[in-house]
């Protein structure tokens, strides 16, 4: 249930109230008794953290990391080359030392 943040304009009462979404809006002040109790709008209570998406992921206008920006190369030509088998990554070395059974 989300916590709602109220305040009094008549006498300055604040007081933050657990409601349900369906339940309905407060409007008597609980220390003076007169109807001007209104909900506030407050900042949200969380902060996404983590590997998710954030607000600042897109600033500064560079384009998104998924690559749909063409690449150049030191030669100053475009990456998408036709034909060539190259572009793939090499494979990555195996933390053992391969054991070579010829020079036994």
């Amino acid at each position: 249930m989300p916590i709602y943040a109220y305040r009094c304009d008549e006498c300055g009462f604040a007081k933050d109230v657990l409601q349900k979404v369906s339940d309905p809006v407060l409007t008597v002040c609980p220390s003076c008794g007169k109807s001007s109790f209104k909900k506030q709008v407050t900042a949200a209570g969380f902060q996404l953290k983590g590997t998710g998406w954030y607000v600042t992921d897109f600033r500064g206008g560079s384009a998104p990391a998924t690559g749909t920006a063409p690449s150049t190369s030191s030669d100053g030509s475009s990456g998408s080359s036709t034909g060539s088998t190259d572009a793939s990554p090499a494979p990555a070395p195996s933390a053992a030392p391969a054991k070579d059974s010829s020079s036994t």
